[in-house]
């Protein structure tokens, strides 16, 4: 059993940043892929990024386009994700979750294992 804390959420303005992160309970998700989606007013699941465990390789979703970065620090068992330039449509409460790898890859954060209780995340124009 993996428990996920996330933490950063809040409120800012159209162009702004924030970095959310991601706390696991145990070292054993050093070993699980690490990863993000978001839930938006529509109630649509996004999958924003993964990272990959041991390599930390990471992976981002077409509409990301280079506005995000994830990492992962295995020694502190968190995973951030820096999100910049946001816009409104980047409002959401956004997940992390957590799931063993699969073939060498990662499935999509949606259908990950294990997800935290979401941080709230609000873009004003």
């Amino acid at each position: 059993q993996v428990q996920l804390v996330e933490s950063g959420g809040g409120s800012v303005q159209a162009g702004g940043s924030l970095t959310l992160s991601c706390t696991a309970s145990t070292d054993a998700a050093n070993n699980f892929c690490i990863g993000w989606f978001r839930l938006n007013p529509r109630n649509e699941r996004e999958p924003v990024a993964w990272i990959y465990p041991d390599d930390k390789r990471p992976f981002y979703y077409n509409w990301v386009k280079g506005r995000f970065t994830i990492s992962r620090d295995d020694a502190k068992h968190t995973v951030d994700l820096q999100l910049r330039d946001l816009q409104p449509e980047d409002t959401a409460v956004y997940y992390c979750a957590a799931d063993p790898p699969f073939a060498r890859s990662c499935r999509s954060p949606r259908d990950f294992r294990y997800r935290g209780r979401g941080t709230q995340v609000t873009v004003s124009s």
